[in-house]
């Protein structure tokens, strides 16, 4: 729909009005001739914002989303610094060295001791009926990798991955949970392999079984890849041969495993606390401690690689993360206690904010597309039922 709007001493403005939702489009013909509707609101909303009223501007339709409704509070012993849900679990680390197991619906499964310092990143590797695979990554400068016997829900370290130097600060698997990738303290990335088969030992996640796997049975990394001048503070895989990464260094690299080294680079002027990379959008959003939020397109060419900074956080931003079923929207979880959930089209303000926390937010994760997770200094998870259409799915 063409609607033709004048403005008293402008001139004239035409509005494009679009959808990509098929049952509120509308036909783009002309509705309204030039002289016949003045207002003087939308005249002055586009003098703020530089728009001609000889240009066309195209609006885009949308459905209101509906508010993520608060569900669970988990409970543990100390600061939660890692979450991530797959189907209806959530696996969790924490400051007291310790892993947790959870159901969706809020019950707790298991403990799982064996790391020597704070757990700051989780991740699943596999998922059935029988048995789960996944991996944590802690200060204690190590990655280990664990089997879940799920009938008897019992837990075995089958790997402990040594060679970082300083404190893990972060961990993802890959699409094809063949790898995975770490960033530390130490500057470094580096990639292991997922594989489990060359684990095996005792059944319970001790100490002495962890000193077993330190003397006999450690993982070394696959590939080292050197670039970062601080901590690398977030790792993602773009696919299963490139990666992205952030740092407090200023900058986000990509990654090309084939060329055994830096494809590109972001330069900023902030640290960068986190990032996450859409596999729906191809962009990359990132958290700061300068209170915002900022998006990327990495394979923009055409002026500056920010496409927007989003304003609504008061205090540090630590965590952030895309919807995997919407190419829109993103939450973020910061040390002003909120969770927020935003739209990347709207830059100025969340669409939602997930109260609930009474301290730093630390994590937060949206894995799985029924549940919004954050985890925080007040030693607990929130869990937020999502109620929000797949209506931006690629």
């Amino acid at each position: 729909m063409a609607l033709k709007i004048t403005g008293k001493a402008e001139g004239q403005l035409q509005l494009h009005l679009i959808t990509k939702q098929k049952q509120f489009a509308v036909p783009d013909v002309p509705v309204l001739d030039p002289g016949e509707c003045e207002h003087e609101g939308a005249e002055r909303h586009l003098k703020e914002r530089d728009v001609s009223f000889e240009d066309t501007v195209e609006l885009e339709y949308v459905e209101r989303y509906p508010a993520p409704e608060p569900q669970d509070c988990l409970l543990h012993d100390d600061w939660v610094s890692a979450v991530e849900a797959r189907d209806n679990w959530i696996l969790t680390g924490c400051y007291d060295n310790t892993l947790n197991l959870w159901t969706t619906k809020g019950k707790h499964k298991l403990t799982i001791p064996g790391h020597i310092a704070p757990v700051k990143g989780v991740t699943w590797i596999s998922l059935d009926e029988e048995k789960g695979v996944f991996a944590s990554a802690s200060q204690d400068q190590t990655v280990m990798l664990w089997e879940w016997n799920v009938a008897a829900n019992s837990v075995e370290c089958v790997q402990v991955c040594k060679g970082h130097e300083r404190g893990v600060d972060c961990i993802a698997a890959n699409g094809s949970k063949t790898k995975m990738a770490t960033g530390s303290w130490d500057t470094m990335l580096k990639i292991w392999s997922t594989d489990v088969r060359s684990g095996g030992g005792d059944s319970e996640p001790s100490t002495s079984k962890r000193q077993k796997l330190d003397q006999g049975s450690a993982r070394t990394p696959l590939m080292t890849l050197a670039g970062h001048r601080e901590c690398i503070s977030g790792v993602q895989w773009i696919d299963d041969n490139t990666l992205v990464t952030s740092s407090w260094d200023h900058t986000i690299k990509i990654w090309d495993l084939a060329l055994n080294g830096i494809k590109s680079e972001i330069s900023g002027n902030k640290s960068f606390f986190d990032l996450s990379y859409s596999k729906l959008n191809g962009l990359i959003i990132t958290a700061s401690p300068d209170k915002n939020l900022r998006l990327y397109d990495p394979k923009s060419n055409q002026g500056t690689l920010v496409k927007n900074t989003y304003l609504g956080h008061t205090q540090w931003v630590q965590s952030v993360r895309w919807s995997t079923t919407n190419e829109y929207l993103f939450v973020s979880g910061a040390y002003d206690n909120h969770v927020k959930l935003w739209d990347y089209r709207s830059p100025k303000a969340p669409i939602f904010e997930l109260i609930g926390h009474e301290d730093k937010v630390l994590a937060c994760d949206w894995s799985n597309p029924r549940f919004i997770l954050s985890g925080g200094s007040d030693n607990s998870v929130r869990v937020f039922k999502s109620k929000i259409a797949i209506g931006g799915e690629k």
